[in-house]
């Protein structure tokens, strides 16, 4: 990446660290949110006094604690995510939400297989508004403080799909962006859900750009998609034509 890509992501950042430290508490139906008051005054002191490296350690915590990375599953969405290997709703980081930005156009729509609380591509519309996100979640508490966070946040209802359903046993949604955090091992079910979701990504009628956390996905896609990226946590594909 050149330097005025650099600073354009680094602008991303402290965008975001802006707006969360001035939001008002998120509405918490669920009673994912009991730190939100203290890590949001550590991000604003922070802030204050220009502390680069603790700015950005203060927004890493308090998107960790919106993300819910404890999250309220019931025992049957429990029993379905332990059995396929899923992570419970783990936070993927800011980093692919600042990178994506510049796959965003106007019509892009995103999906995100296994969103917790949505708010990876909640930040991302912020960031970037954009025609659709499409968020998949198994856990329907997780689903229902996405969508008191995307009402805090100000992001128009049309903007945001969400789907409480199982990612193995659904119709996968088109897209032009592609978000997920392994959401199932590559074993077994989860074998046939990659093989499946790599065949509907090869198939998809535009180009798609996809943002793989954990990456279990590489290894089943067509050779005509290309890893652009690879930090060790995050890689990025490009399908042809994107």
């Amino acid at each position: 990446m050149d330097g005025a890509g650099v600073r354009a992501e680094q602008r991303r950042w402290q965008d975001l660290a802006r707006l969360l430290a001035a939001l008002p508490p998120p509405p918490d139906p669920v009673g994912l949110f009991p730190h939100w008051q203290e890590r949001q005054a550590a991000l604003r002191e922070a802030l204050a006094h220009r502390r680069g490296e603790e700015v950005e350690e203060a927004l890493l915590r308090l998107y960790a604690h919106l993300h819910s990375h404890a999250a309220p599953y019931t025992p049957e969405e429990r029993r379905v995510v332990d059995a396929t290997g899923g992570y419970w709703a783990h936070a993927g980081g800011i980093a692919p939400v600042v990178k994506a930005v510049d796959f965003v156009e106007a019509e892009t729509v995103s999906l995100d297989l296994g969103a917790g609380t949505g708010l990876q591509l909640l930040l991302l519309q912020l960031l970037a508004p954009h025609r659709l996100s499409v968020q998949v979640e198994i856990s329907s508490r997780l689903v229902e403080a996405g969508r008191a966070l995307q009402r805090w946040l100000g992001i128009d209802e049309a903007r945001v799909s969400w789907r409480t359903e199982d990612v193995t046993r659904m119709e996968l949604p088109a897209c032009n962006l592609l978000y997920l955090y392994r959401p199932v091992r590559p074993e077994g079910v989860g074998r046939r859900f990659y093989q499946r979701l790599a065949a509907r990504l090869a198939a998809m009628p535009r180009p798609v750009t996809v943002f793989s956390v954990a990456d279990c996905l590489g290894q089943f896609l067509p050779t005509s998609f290309e890893r652009f990226y690879f930090d060790g946590h995050l890689a990025c594909f490009r399908g042809p034509g994107s």
